[in-house]
């Protein structure tokens, strides 16, 4: 009859105060400095009550009018639930659920599915709803198979700002409440001041007591802000001890002035903060109670004394596992629940043995050692903050996509930490970061690995060849010095990856005596970067080197940011939350790289509001363009507001599978080299006045004057409707048999006569240039006013550029753009520049050059002039490439420096032509595009976006209406050349820029583009 009550008083007929309409009110109920919410009876007394403290009382009161005496006592105990339960751990827990009425269950180690359906499970047999428990200190991963983490403690108290500590506070309160779990024992609010912790350590913030506060604070209001219980330990410090408590009793041997200074600070901020819960620890503090051997969490000096009534505490005391040996070894048989209870805690968790416990204490109530008031008012509080938090309306936990929505959002915040967390510490000679166009040797040991684990080195070789070395725990003393003499000889820079660290400091976080000797020898005797993807703390035997990386995890997520970081596309950002070895302070690291290269940030797409599960599209269309053979790879980039939000290489360098694409492979732009030089120059000389669009082309270049090319204006040359004829085939002229190159003009070997490199092996007399710049002066003119998109047309604006600034082409770009901008992986003539594993290869010519093409310009014509010419020849990666569009995109400003007036960019970049689309050089959309059932360059590109395309199967896009660079670069013509149209053909390029208005929710114009 009790229990049917009990299970009936489950729905009482009160508006539930987390309701809809009521949950902007109830939030800042909750959240108040004064915890009204969840205060004592007696408190409540005090004040005023709010009318919605009324339900909740009704609610209790119900409840508490069929509950005897054992259910009252069980009503203050947490259990521990195993996931999945033996047949006797399953018996014991239904038993303390239903027959003895215990208030809640806390979680450990299992999978969500499981846990949810146990949670369902027990909740359905409970006459009182349990709340529900678990230790999530990052997150539910902490605990729950399959679920992403995010960093630990330590790390997060190296970022900058609490920012994305809220974040997380939020994204693990939604976990909690997806998992139907109502309390979690966090945040860790402990100084860890320790390295010897063995317990605390990378679950505190750090070691400085106004960030931990501050960082604390951000975590637990998050969650709260999600109707989470937060509950801060472990008080009132367990930062500062050599000694875990799950083993034995901690000392905290600090006079009250020091504890009130530095470990109490955290938990004053946090209760000023409104913090719901705090956990009382296992420590004995003979300064507050010199009781022997009594733990903080059984003190009522510490519990009652200085928690509730000196630092005027007012929500709800939880104390730390009761089955602990820091309790355990000291008092027995129910009688560390009696003590806790005594003390003043609130929930006792995780007693020994619960029914011992019950029993201790109702002999207490009938040894009058305990009043049945002091408990019903434990009681009826437990049952209000059950009541707030829904729980007398409990919904069972739905299983559907629950892993799914476990792991929404935690990946990309935890991205974002790891971009602002990693410590930078050293680098006094400028050692990093690295520069990807170096040609620099260099090395990587796997410190900790074997031969199977290359993940990191993968990462690595994205931006640079680098060779790898391991060097498992197993490794012996012998192997130390072959290997660190071929490293200090052989390579320029040694990357020390330090694998594998145990998270505590036990046995040097479990490094053998064999890995710190090569590291240190390693650290005194070559270059090194040493790179702890680990404890920071174990930086005490490993800080010696050039420069040092924190890394802190040793996982996917933590080697892409690390290499990213060690190749400059990315700063610094992150300070050591602990001082370590005695030459890093707190706060130590580096937050800017000390050079002039402009770095555009990798952000997450939605940072800059891009879906991206829309952006997936784009490895689908990706792999399909490689499995037809449309190309054997390519590079995708995007950005947004400056910030690289989608950055991907796939496939090949070629079909043979064995070189594959990186993120910094370098392809011939082909016609993307009319807009990223030409153009480019001749913006810049329009700018300064020095190039008149109206201008006849015989002002600028003499050799014309006398033809019909001398009046034809710059406007109409750089609209291609100037009447130049598309293409003059000069190599063929050259050829004795139509295959072979002429044996006088041309030379296997580079001699006085023959200086011009055409391809390898192949020189050309320098004469013959002049031969070609006269064919295009004899070509027939096209009549009438006709768009013709011609490689003439740049041929000769090459010329005029190089007249009015008496530099070659490729000189004065560099010189005006690329090297003040910092950009190392765009030029002519690539071998220069970078090595040829890192050049895509285009194709393999059957005629004329007769090789495969790798490092020389596709484009015959342009060959022939030396690989640098107005139409074709640059070469680039996709990131110099975004940082160029970058600065049009800024109005011709960055990295402090200005390039080009505004003005002058919306001109050029403008629609300019009355019979085209064309602008000065620039192409554009079509404006018609709803005519085009595939529309040019795709159907959501606005009037404003410019670019080009290559013929090697490239693009360059920029839509100023979005704030949108789109790069895709490929060797599509590998290895046949122009017969391979299937690029084209299946409209990759534009259906993957398509892909990201899609993902940004922009949709395709309805009506017909006006002429601008």
């Amino acid at each position: 009859m009790a229990e049917k009550a009990c299970k009936s008083a489950r729905f009482p007929m009160f508006v539930h105060m987390f309701c809809p309409k009521f949950r902007k009110y109830s939030r800042r109920l909750l959240i108040g400095t004064a915890g009204c919410l969840l205060s004592s009876g007696i408190y409540a007394q005090q004040v005023k009550k709010p009318s919605s403290i009324l339900p909740a009382r009704r609610w209790a009161d119900s409840v508490m009018r069929h509950m005897d005496t054992t259910r009252k006592i069980a009503q203050l105990l947490m259990i521990r639930v195993y996931n999945p339960p033996s047949p006797e751990q399953a018996a014991r827990v239904e038993h303390e659920i239903q027959d003895l009425g215990v208030g809640g269950i806390v979680f450990f180690q299992g999978d969500p599915v499981q846990q949810a359906l146990l949670t369902n499970q027990y909740q359905s047999m409970s006459a009182i709803p349990l709340w529900v428990g678990i230790d999530g200190e990052w997150g539910l991963a902490m605990r729950l198979l399959g679920v992403q983490p995010f960093p630990k403690q330590m790390q997060l108290g190296a970022l900058p700002d609490a920012s994305l500590i809220y974040q997380m506070g939020c994204i693990v309160g939604a976990q909690c409440k997806r998992m139907g779990i109502q309390i979690n024992f966090a945040p860790d609010a402990d100084i860890n001041n320790n390295p010897d912790n063995p317990v605390i350590n990378d679950r505190s913030f750090g070691e400085n007591k106004f960030i931990v506060a501050r960082y604390a604070r951000a975590y637990m209001q998050g969650m709260q802000e999600e109707g989470i219980i937060a509950v801060a330990k472990h008080f009132p410090g367990h930062g500062d001890t050599e000694v875990d408590s799950h083993q034995d009793l901690p000392v905290v041997d600090k006079t009250l002035r020091t504890l009130d200074t530095l470990e109490l600070y955290p938990f004053r901020q946090l209760i000023r903060a409104g913090v719901k819960g705090i956990m009382v620890g296992h420590l004995h503090v003979p300064a507050i109670d010199s009781t022997s051997h009594m733990p903080a969490s059984l003190s009522r000096k510490i519990v009652t004394g200085l928690l509730k009534q000196r630092m005027g505490y007012k929500g709800l005391v939880f104390t730390d596992a009761l089955d602990m040996k820091g309790v355990t070894n000291y008092f027995q048989h129910g009688e560390a629940a009696l003590q806790a209870l005594l003390a003043g805690n609130d929930v006792l968790v995780l007693p020994e043995n619960v029914e011992e416990a019950i029993d201790t204490i109702a002999a207490a109530l009938r040894q009058h050692r305990l009043s049945m008031a002091y408990l019903d008012s434990k009681v009826r509080r437990i049952l209000e903050t059950k009541y707030q938090l829904g729980l007398a309306h409990w919904q069972p936990v739905d299983t559907t996509y629950l892993l799914e929505d476990l792991n929404r959002s935690v990946r990309s915040v935890t991205k974002l930490m790891d971009d602002s967390s990693f410590v930078v510490l050293g680098n006094d000679h400028q050692f990093l970061p690295f520069s990807p166009e170096s040609p620099m040797r260099i090395a990587y040991v796997g410190v900790g690995l074997d031969t199977t684990q290359t993940d990191f080195a993968r990462d690595l070789r994205a931006y640079h060849p680098v060779d790898t070395y391991f060097f498992p725990a197993s490794s012996p003393w012998e192997n130390i010095a072959p290997l660190a003499k071929k490293l200090k000889y052989d390579y320029d820079a040694v990357i020390v990856g330090v694998h594998r660290l145990n998270r505590y400091p036990a046995h040097h976080f479990g490094l053998s005596e064999a890995e710190i000797l090569l590291i240190q020898q390693l650290q005194q005797e070559a270059r090194t970067v040493t790179v702890l993807f680990g404890n920071p703390y174990a930086l005490q035997d490993m800080h010696d080197g050039e420069a040092i990386v924190v890394a802190y995890e040793d996982d996917s997520l933590a080697y892409a940011t690390a290499a990213a970081l060690l190749f400059g596309r990315m700063e610094p950002g992150g300070r050591l939350a602990v001082s370590v070895s005695g030459r890093y302070q707190a706060g130590s690291g580096l937050t800017a790289w000390n050079r002039t290269r402009v770095v555009l940030p990798y952000v997450q797409p939605e940072q800059v509001g891009v879906d991206p599960g829309i952006l997936k599209r784009i490895d689908t269309l990706a792999q399909e363009a490689i499995a037809a053979h449309a190309t054997p790879g390519c590079v995708v980039l995007a950005a947004r507001d400056g910030k690289i939000f989608f950055h991907k290489a796939y496939g090949y360098l070629d079909n043979g599978d064995t070189l594959p694409v990186q993120l910094n492979t370098i392809y011939d732009m082909a016609s993307c080299t009319k807009v990223s030089a030409t153009t480019l120059a001749a913006m810049r000389l329009y700018d300064e006045g020095k190039l008149n669009l109206d201008a006849g082309l015989g002002k600028y270049l003499p050799w014309l004057r006398g033809s019909d090319k001398a009046p034809l204006t710059i406007r109409d040359v750089m609209l291609h409707q100037a009447g130049l004829v598309a293409w003059i085939p000069f190599y063929k002229n050259t050829l004795y048999d139509g295959v072979h190159p002429d044996t006088v003009l041309y030379s296997h070997h580079r001699d006085p006569v023959h200086t011009v490199r055409v391809a390898e092996n192949l020189y050309i007399n320098p004469a013959y240039l002049d031969s070609m710049y006269m064919q295009i002066r004899n070509s027939k003119l096209i009549p009438g006013h006709r768009y013709v998109y011609s490689d003439n047309d740049f041929i000769l604006m090459q010329k005029v550029v190089e007249a009015i600034t008496g530099m070659r082409l490729d000189e004065y770009v560099e010189k005006t753009f690329y090297a003040p901008l910092g950009l190392t992986r765009i030029g002519f003539r690539p071998r220069s520049f970078a090595s040829l594993n890192e050049i895509a290869p285009t194709e393999n010519e059957k005629q004329f050059r007769l090789q495969q093409l790798h490092g020389d310009v596709h484009d015959p014509g342009a060959a022939m002039f030396g690989g640098i010419s107005g139409h074709a020849g640059l070469f680039a990666d996709a990131y110099d490439l975004a940082v160029l569009m970058q600065m049009l995109l800024n109005g011709g400003t960055l990295n402090g420096q200005h390039f080009l007036k505004p003005s002058t960019i919306q001109y050029f970049t403008g629609y300019r032509s009355d019979i085209s689309r064309r602008g000065l050089g620039w192409d554009k959309p079509e404006k018609d595009r709803m005519k085009d059932p595939e529309p040019y360059p795709c159907a959501s590109a606005s009037p404003l976006t410019f670019g080009h395309t290559g013929f090697t199967g490239t693009c360059i896009w920029v839509d100023p209406a979005y704030k949108l660079t789109f790069i895709f670069l490929s060797n599509r013509v590998y290895p046949d050349g122009g017969a391979n149209m299937k690029l084209i053909q299946m409209n990759i390029r534009g259906r993957i820029q398509q892909t990201l208005y899609d993902a940004m929710g922009v949709q395709a114009p309805k009506s017909q583009i006006g002429e601008k």
